[in-house]
């Protein structure tokens, strides 16, 4: 084998090792650190939900979320997963300004798009608890579905909110909050769901208890 592969060789195993320690340490930690992550990805869906334009036939605007909700599952785990977007939830209900377009309140979680906060909860989770149950998931396909299946769950609570809220028929706030979103929602899982599989140690690396 030449030098230039050892050298890849090497590179590759050091890459693969910094991963699996990466998630030894996020799955022994202390609950302080969790946390502390926790409330970083909580900061992230903040900084992303800022990024947004609105559809002239929609109250709900696109926006970056959807990209934190997917990763912090993956990096986080089924409960700190969930615990970043229930921190998300509860401080922007407390009044800090990170909601889209700087709102903040409780007002903001039981208006149009207050359903879609309560699904990215509930995404994180279950997408936490798949990538750490199941190393089979731990492949682009197998990422990738689960991502979708946690975009399913935001559009779920998210259109039933809307429905409620507005007083539509369900097909109009499907026509609302959901199908507007599919293509870009789904070119942020593809995105999403290559990082996270930069990111996952292998499948023979073991899982991680949360």
């Amino acid at each position: 084998m030449s030098e230039f592969a050892n050298g890849f060789k090497d590179i590759f195993l050091k890459y693969e090792s910094a991963k699996s320690d990466f998630f030894k340490w996020r799955s022994e930690s202390n609950m302080v650190n969790k946390l502390l992550l926790a409330l970083s990805f909580a900061c992230l869906t903040g900084l992303l939900a800022q990024l947004r334009f609105y559809l002239p036939y929609t109250p709900v605007p696109v926006t970056g979320q959807v990209f934190a909700v997917l990763l912090c599952g993956v990096v986080l785990g089924k409960w700190y997963g969930g615990a970043s977007q229930g921190l998300y939830a509860a401080i922007g209900a407390a009044g800090v300004p990170w909601f889209t377009d700087g709102k903040a309140g409780l007002e903001i979680l039981t208006g149009v798009t207050g359903g879609y906060i309560l699904g990215f909860i509930a995404a994180s989770l279950v997408i936490g608890w798949f990538t750490d149950s199941y190393l089979r998931s731990r492949s682009f396909a197998g990422i990738l579905g689960i991502m979708i299946l946690g975009i399913m769950l935001i559009y779920v609570f998210g259109v039933v909110q809307l429905w409620l809220v507005l007083g539509v028929n369900a097909d109009k706030a499907i026509q609302l909050g959901a199908l507007p979103f599919i293509g870009v929602d789904i070119y942020k899982a593809l995105i999403a769901s290559a990082m996270a599989l930069a990111i996952l140690p292998g499948k023979t690396s073991g899982s991680s208890k949360n």
